[in-house]
């Protein structure tokens, strides 16, 4: 099986647009948050990403522009736009944001070829989804001690996870250690893919990068594909109307610090 796994739209319809045009062949769509938030499209957002699957968890923008999360904790531009979503969703729209389910959520079972070969019959590992991290939906994940902290103390050998819009991700196992799993692309503008094939006996928490608003320091769409059959993940970036994606941001009277960290990849 072939999973589309989309990260962090946050309302940039013209991102998602470039992602799915850009997906090969898939079987399903996981969804790990953040669809709304900081972009002006919010409402064509929400109903894209409704039509594509059934596999969501939420996110914290998610929480806060249903008034499930107070704004306290967000920066002062993060705040605007949460309440300028609140109040421009549609009442259907808000209402399946609202109603979405928190992670760890089961993606469903997968195993290597090699594991296969060598184990037989043995039942293939459960994979799993989650917005922030599987012990808190709001924990961010960004350095390699963060990831260790989750991956020396849980049993699940695959998580994929969003929430920092940072592509790439972490592995733990007993030769190596923890390693960081960093992409490295060759252009800044084209389109690229990278494949990591993925060891039976490793531990992995995987981020698919941003749709929406990437902070890695490519302005291009993030997004992944997991292959259940041959155990390996592909990393993507593809460009996208980027001024489209602006425009919409500010013909909505956000800050325009939103709009032009689009185009920074910050």
């Amino acid at each position: 099986m072939r999973i589309l796994l989309l990260s962090d739209i946050h309302g940039n319809l013209e991102a998602l647009e470039a992602c799915l045009a850009a997906a090969p062949q898939y079987d399903s769509v996981a969804n790990l948050g953040d669809i709304v938030g900081y972009g002006g499209s919010p409402n064509e957002v929400t109903v894209r990403a409704r039509g594509l699957g059934s596999l969501f968890v939420r996110g914290n923008h998610d929480k806060a522009c249903t008034g499930q999360e107070g704004l306290e904790y967000f920066n002062p531009i993060a705040a605007w736009a949460a309440m300028w979503t609140q109040e421009n969703l549609t009442p259907e729209n808000y209402e399946w944001l609202r109603a979405l389910p928190s992670g760890p959520l089961p993606l469903g079972d997968a195993q290597s070829p090699a594991a296969k070969a060598e184990n037989g019959d043995i039942a293939p590992v459960p994979v799993y989804t989650c917005h922030g991290s599987p012990g808190d939906e709001d924990e961010y994940i960004i350095s390699i001690q963060d990831a260790l902290d989750v991956l020396m103390r849980s049993s699940t050998r695959l998580t994929f996870f969003g929430h920092t819009h940072i592509q790439g991700g972490f592995s733990l196992d007993v030769k190596r250690g923890g390693l960081v799993l960093n992409p490295m692309y060759v252009t800044p503008n084209d389109s690229e893919q990278l494949q990591f094939p993925l060891e039976p006996t490793t531990k992995y928490l995987i981020n698919p990068g941003s749709v929406g608003q990437p902070r890695d320091g490519d302005w291009r769409a993030g997004f992944a594909l997991f292959d259940t059959d041959a155990y390996a993940v592909t990393f993507f970036r593809v460009p996208y109307n980027v001024e489209a994606a602006q425009q919409h941001i500010y013909d909505a009277n956000l800050p325009d610090r939103l709009a032009l960290r689009l185009k920074e990849g910050r």
